[in-house]
């Protein structure tokens, strides 16, 4: 693959409270023919994100049609948990109506946060959602103690096929904690019910790599791809780049993914969250750049035709 950048598309300008900066882990999903929306996390001056989005020209996606002026899904009710922030997750139409599996984190005393999955669901095509339950889908358990984060859902022959992060440990950089986890698989008969331990993916490999994360399966002519981010004890947040041909065994192919940090500016420092979207004979790929998603998401493409 070789992707073309396109530019940074979209960053809050704190015109909203509720959205001063960031446009966490974007994730696009095609509402027409002429229009991707693309879902991020939008955060507040404290830091707390809001789910919201931006609706672009499917045929241009450096145009920008719509930008949510409420959030899509806020944050949820105190001592919840997701009551201190909610990012993507992935998004699945089921018949009329529109799944979001989101990421809600809850702040605790004696490690940075806890991150579990919960359960969306729009009536209204994606402009608003209202929780299935106050509680997690994916909840704590003995594989990720700390972290159980959905990132990818796929029903096929009945079957909800899921890729998601685990993990049960921080690693410290700069004297800063930051969370420690890989990329699994589990299945579900309802998207709703899952059990407590999934099969390893993707996992760490040498003694610099502490997380393998945000995993985002596609899928062209048979073969599962995944999209995923790698972080390193050295400092460095880069996309990385996996095959299957069954969606459970994967050979890491990272040097395929054609695509990563510009020499200068808004993507010079990280290129993560890669998530990719096909429209028509192209295929964009959306992403964040420096500071966790703080400079917004912009995007790339490349000519399937090619």
């Amino acid at each position: 693959m070789q992707w073309i950048k396109k530019g940074i598309v979209y960053a809050p300008d704190g015109q909203m409270t509720w959205a001063a900066h960031s446009a966490l882990t974007p994730t696009p999903i095609l509402l027409s023919n002429n229009t991707i929306r693309v879902y991020a996390g939008f955060r507040d001056l404290a830091g707390v994100s809001r789910i919201g989005f931006v609706d672009l020209d499917a045929q241009d996606p450096s145009k920008i049609l719509r930008i949510s002026q409420k959030p899509a899904l806020d944050i949820g009710a105190p001592g919840c948990f997701d009551d201190n922030g909610v990012i993507l997750g992935d998004l699945l139409w089921v018949k009329s109506k529109l799944y979001l599996y989101y990421v809600g984190f809850q702040l605790v005393n004696n490690v940075k946060f806890l991150a579990y999955t919960g359960l969306a669901i729009s009536e209204d095509g994606g402009d608003t959602f209202v929780r299935l339950s106050a509680v997690p889908v994916l909840d704590r358990a003995n594989e990720g103690l700390y972290f159980r984060a959905i990132h990818s859902i796929r029903i096929e022959e009945g079957v909800w096929k899921c890729w998601y992060g685990a993990g049960s440990k921080w690693s410290k950089i700069n004297g800063l904690q930051y969370p420690n986890y890989i990329t699994k698989y589990i299945e579900s008969s309802d998207g709703i019910n899952f059990p407590e331990e999934g099969a390893i993916c993707i996992d760490q490999e040498g003694e610099d790599e502490y997380r393998i994360g945000r995993p985002r399966v596609s899928k062209i002519n048979n073969l599962y791809r995944m999209f995923y981010t790698i972080g390193t004890l050295s400092g460095t947040y880069l996309p990385g780049y996996a095959e299957s041909n069954d969606g459970k065994v994967w050979v890491r192919k990272d040097d395929l993914i054609g695509i990563t940090i510009s020499e200068s500016g808004w993507d010079s420092k990280a290129l993560s969250y890669t998530a990719p979207l096909t429209v028509g004979n192209k295929e964009y790929i959306f992403y964040n750049g420096n500071d966790m998603g703080k400079t917004g998401f912009g995007y790339a493409e490349r000519d399937l035709k090619e």
